[in-house]
């Protein structure tokens, strides 16, 4: 079987945004439920379901790219800018759309790391989203 990654970064940049948000998606949900699974093995599959979905909800990859958006590299903010600013033919039903598009510039992003192979710094990205979103669980427990 042919490898197909990693591909030269020139080449993942001539992709369609909304393509490298279509791979991306796949590779952060896959991490999501990975990571969910080895924290919570006896977790029933309709229950880590419910939590995945925490994590890959447009609100909350939106609340993820504005937490990160300062350490990125000049070239991460080319990608990301590159998914969030392309007109989707789909119309988000259950998102704000602002959220959807910053979203989409997320995944794009994931899915460039992820096509290039820059493995570590994916895993940091991934490492970094779930901070963000548990902490916003936290806090929202706190103010309950």
């Amino acid at each position: 079987m042919e490898q197909v990654r990693p591909i030269s970064e020139s080449d993942a940049r001539n992709y369609n945004p909304l393509s490298l948000a279509f791979i991306g998606d796949s590779v952060y949900e896959n991490h999501v439920r990975e990571r969910l699974l080895l924290g919570y093995p006896n977790m029933l599959p309709k229950d880590l379901h419910v939590k995945a979905v925490g994590y890959v909800k447009a609100s909350s990859q939106s609340r993820i790219i504005s937490g990160i958006e300062d350490s990125l590299s000049e070239d991460e903010i080319y990608i990301y800018k590159r998914g969030r600013n392309t007109k989707s033919h789909t119309i988000p039903k259950n998102a704000d759309l602002l959220d959807y598009k910053r979203a989409s510039g997320f995944e794009a992003l994931i899915g460039y790391l992820y096509l290039i192979g820059r493995d570590a710094r994916l895993e940091e990205i991934i490492d970094l989203s779930f901070k963000i979103i548990e902490e916003g669980e936290n806090h929202d427990e706190e103010r309950q």
